[in-house]
């Protein structure tokens, strides 16, 4: 067998308790030199959570307590996301809305960093948010359809139903006007 034959697999996809949404923890191979760490693989990812036809990526840049969410585009418009922090650390959340889902109102929280380099695929289906916990955070993302002003949504971050544990105290949470009028869930399809 030629040495050149080896198959390496870089990421680990593990699925969470919200069908669909997926963390995604890549191997990091790093030295005094610094770090490589590969954050898609077409292939690797179609074979794991199936083909998602990424069309555009996009980079934000938020300071510390910045709450961005959450956040969803309605019927055809709806986007499927790949996101992680390229710098610094959020608390990223999927809140599933499929209306007819078993696990409607549930959400998924988990800790993007630069230092884990984790990744968290969300489908279209669900509203999206994060809080920054760093002085500052970069964050990243694909998604698989075209920004749409007219379908855009906004789900209340601070829900009572949901019951987010955003890791740091409502007081300090900075939050855009548009997100301060977001729906609460109860009233999503009325």
């Amino acid at each position: 067998m030629s040495r050149y034959n080896y198959v390496y697999i870089y990421m680990e996809y593990i699925e969470t308790e919200l069908q669909g949404v997926w963390i995604i923890e890549p191997r990091i191979f790093s030295d005094q030199r610094g770090y490589f760490v590969e954050t898609y693989k077409r292939k690797e990812f179609e074979e794991k959570i199936g083909r998602v036809d990424f069309i555009q990526d996009n980079e934000s840049k938020s300071a510390f307590g910045v709450l961005r969410g959450l956040h969803y585009q309605d019927g055809d418009a709806a986007q499927a996301k790949l996101v992680r922090a390229v710098l610094g650390s959020v608390f990223d959340v999927a809140v599933d809305i499929r209306q007819d889902s078993p696990t409607f109102g549930k959400y998924v929280g988990v800790e993007l960093s630069e230092t884990n380099k984790r990744q968290l695929f969300i489908p279209r289906g669900f509203a999206h948010g994060f809080l920054v916990l760093s002085d500052t955070a970069v964050f990243a993302y694909k998604v698989d359809n075209h920004y749409t002003p007219s379908a855009e949504r906004t789900l209340h971050c601070l829900d009572p139903d949901i019951a987010i544990a955003w890791p740091l105290p409502k007081q300090q949470l900075i939050l855009s006007e548009k997100d301060k009028q977001g729906k609460f869930i109860r009233n999503l399809f009325v």
